[in-house]
């Protein structure tokens, strides 16, 4: 990483370029804004530290100007003049940390690292970006915020390898897409991506299902057949719901992958078989394992790379991009969301995460009248949750309340006749309900 050092005392600037070329870093320095801004403009800096007080600029003033030239520049401010509202104001300026003087090295190096660790991640992340559109997916992986860049990164890492991942994660988060996603990226892309759904297939046809058949191997086995071993040869089985998977079929799995060879129902002969394995649950395998449900060894043996998937509520950033790619994918005309509409739909939680939103965005496009979606077009669910998320009982039901009667009004056009006989109330009750609650037209 090439770093740029900006400091008006020789001594300092001196100290900090000898202490990072010890560290293996590529080391600039310059005195003052205007070298600074001379030799940023020369070359391609990551990192600049950067004095926050010297005689011809301020460091807002030339990290401003950077920033200008470069948006996706890094930069420690230092200053001897460590306060939190100093703090404020330079992140404010698009900086990423700050130190105070004397600098503290170590705490330097550290930041410095944290900063290079990030930038290794968003460069991985760009990489399966680019992947991802010269390729093609069922649906695309969408997520900009630090989380999910974590996530494409150790992708980025793990797929060009032969070894088994165990993707982890809560129903609705992406299990199957970050499997095919391995995939993509990986050695065996051009060969076939076969999925096992472990916790569909009934217990007494797992086996033939996974490692096939064949004739009269048992009662209704007419023909032989390949399994799903067989079927992703050179290519990636994906085995999803592992955690359902039954323990009297656990020794048989482990015996494949350790081997890669397995025997038909009804065969003495062997298979060779040679498929990359991608597992994925919703469960807690290690507690699974604790209490006796599944074999420590397999586990060991699927989860040689672990994969977590944050959910939704992790990495809310991401729903507005979420939410309009689902409202492209269903609209069948123009349509937006409101911005109140948007607020509600980040500030809920969504247990069924990314599959829950987009059945939420499915449901709402298609109900929706006008080709703007308002606060009044979202499930229930959605509405009330804010409401209902604190407070005492009396608060709740109030807050409830409140958000029928607007919901009603809004949906009547204002006309309180209209909105108290969809209530069930009378419209003196309404008015003064609307009094009570200080409820105004939106």
């Amino acid at each position: 990483m090439k770093i740029l050092v900006v400091d008006d005392e020789d001594m300092q600037r001196d100290l900090l370029k000898g202490f990072l070329k010890k560290k293996g870093y590529d080391v600039a320095t310059a005195a003052n804004g205007q070298e600074a801004l001379q030799r940023f403009a020369e070359l391609p800096f990551q990192l600049i530290l950067l004095d926050h007080r010297m005689p011809d600029m301020t460091g807002d003033e030339v990290l401003a100007r950077m920033k200008s030239v470069n948006p996706l520049v890094r930069a420690i401010m230092i200053t001897a003049y460590g306060t939190v509202d100093t703090a404020v104001e330079v992140m404010k300026l698009g900086a990423d940390d700050f130190l105070e003087k004397p600098v503290d090295l170590i705490q330097l190096i550290d930041k410095i690292q944290m900063i290079e660790q990030q930038l290794m991640v968003e460069e991985e992340a760009e990489d399966v970006a680019e992947a991802l559109d010269e390729s093609e997916l069922p649906v695309r992986i969408i997520g900009q915020g630090p989380a999910m860049k974590e996530v494409l990164s150790l992708v980025r890492r793990v797929a060009p390898t032969p070894w088994t991942a165990l993707v982890r994660g809560e129903s609705g988060t992406g299990k199957e897409l970050v499997a095919r996603l391995i995939h993509l990226l990986s050695p065996v892309s051009n060969g076939p991506f076969v999925e096992v759904n472990c916790g569909a297939i009934p217990e007494n046809l797992f086996e033939s299902e996974l490692f096939g058949h064949e004739k009269g191997a048992f009662t209704g086995a007419v023909s032989s057949r390949r399994g799903r071993f067989e079927l992703a040869r050179d290519g990636t089985l994906f085995l999803d719901e592992i955690g359902e998977l039954p323990l009297t079929l656990q020794p048989k799995l482990l015996r494949a992958l350790q081997e890669k060879r397995i025997s038909r129902v009804g065969s003495e002969k062997e298979i060779s078989v040679d498929a990359r394995v991608v597992a994925a649950t919703n469960r807690d395998v290690r507690n699974l394992v604790e209490e006796g449900q599944f074999r420590e060894d397999l586990y060991y043996r699927l989860n040689v790379f672990d994969i977590e998937i944050p959910s939704l509520r992790q990495r809310k950033e991401d729903i507005p991009d979420l939410a309009d790619f689902f409202l492209e994918k269903y609209r069948s005309r123009p349509a937006a969301f409101d911005p109140d509409a948007m607020s509600m739909l980040i500030k809920y939680s969504f247990p069924g995460n990314v599959r829950e939103l987009e059945h939420i965005i499915q449901r709402t496009v298609t109900l929706t009248r006008g080709s703007i979606i308002r606060p009044r077009d979202l499930p229930s669910e959605v509405r009330y949750h804010q409401v209902t998320a604190q407070g005492t009982l009396s608060e709740r039901l109030e807050a409830v309340e409140r958000e029928m009667l607007i919901s009603a009004l809004e949906k009547n056009e204002w006309v309180q006749t209209r909105a108290a006989e969809s209530l069930g109330i009378s419209e003196r009750v309404l008015r003064y309900k609307i009094k009570k609650y200080e409820i105004r037209k939106r």
